[in-house]
């Protein structure tokens, strides 16, 4: 399935319009993981785990975006936006688009 943030797919024509389709993911902080992330804080560089964490969210937002515009009989999904929010220690990752037919 194409998934794209542009309004069109170079090459393709929209046959369809489908409707929004989203994907959410919700990642708890592990206490430890914040304990060494205070640390790089303080010292400065990088958080691998909470990249790791950030990473692992959007391909679950994204892939269960897929599988909601697959649902609805979308061949591709245009427009996609990417929201991050933190809610109670908590991220959460949503993926919105458009879920289209192609030709």
């Amino acid at each position: 399935m194409i998934v794209t943030t542009t309004p069109t797919i170079e090459g393709r024509r929209i046959t369809g319009y489908r409707g929004i389709a989203v994907g959410e993911a919700i990642v708890g902080a592990n206490v430890f993981r914040d304990i060494f992330a205070g640390i790089t804080d303080i010292i400065g560089g990088r958080s691998g785990a909470y990249e790791a964490s950030l990473a692992e969210a959007r391909e679950t937002a994204i892939r269960e975006l897929e599988e909601r515009a697959r649902a609805m009989g979308g061949d591709a999904v245009v427009g996609i936006d990417l929201d991050y929010e933190v809610i109670n220690n908590m991220l959460m990752v949503s993926a919105s688009g458009t879920a289209v037919t192609l030709d």
